[in-house]
């Protein structure tokens, strides 16, 4: 039943409406340790402006400065309360203690519903976890806000080969790296994807 219900969010999650796109367990990007200061001005402008950047950065060190100022706008959630949870989730996460971690959560996702990343920081936990029925959820609803968001995107690429949906794996892989040229392995599982579903080139 939960991986039917994983099978069916996976499909409306790979609806072209939502965006323009063997990993190994822990595959999943995540955000670095420490984020430069989010810049200020308008946020959509300033993600839109970064993401193109991203595209063109001419090396891993440029885009990887890029990327940090992507993953900076994203966790600035313009309350000081979210910004308090979430930092009690990750002593929370690195203390392992996931249960207290998802309560936290779940009262920062009732009090800013369209902040994106608590939904991803959740999606991860029930990953680590196994819980692919509610982690999809959560993806979902990370790319109905993102669709660019390339942690979600490669982690729904991870759940989908767990699950041996190498079709729906590639697709996600494939639309991770339509916005983040420059993401680690993520080409190579594209490489032997594409060989397992589309075979050979003759």
């Amino acid at each position: 039943m939960r991986i039917r219900l994983a099978l069916a969010l996976a499909a409306v999650l790979l609806l072209p409406a939502l965006a323009p796109a063997v990993a190994e367990p822990g595959s999943w990007v995540d955000p670095p340790e420490k984020l430069p200061r989010a810049s200020r001005g308008d946020r959509t402008k300033n993600l839109d402006f970064l993401f193109e950047a991203l595209k063109v950065a001419p090396d891993a060190d440029s885009a990887k400065l890029v990327e940090n100022r992507i993953w900076a706008l994203w966790f600035a959630s313009g309350s000081d309360t979210a910004d308090l949870l979430m930092s009690r989730v990750k002593t929370a996460t690195d203390e392992k203690d996931t249960r207290l971690a998802l309560q936290l959560l779940d009262s920062v996702i009732d009090l800013k519903p369209d902040y994106v990343e608590a939904w991803n920081r959740r999606a991860t936990i029930y990953f680590t976890n196994k819980e692919y029925g509610k982690s999809l959820a959560d993806i979902r609803q990370v790319l109905a806000r993102e669709p660019r968001h390339f942690g979600a995107l490669t982690g729904l690429g991870v759940i989908m080969q767990e699950l041996g949906e190498d079709k729906f794996a590639l697709e996600a892989f494939r639309r991770a790296l339509a916005v983040n040229p420059h993401l680690q392995k993520i080409p190579e599982f594209v490489k032997t994807l594409t060989e397992k579903v589309e075979g050979r080139d003759i």
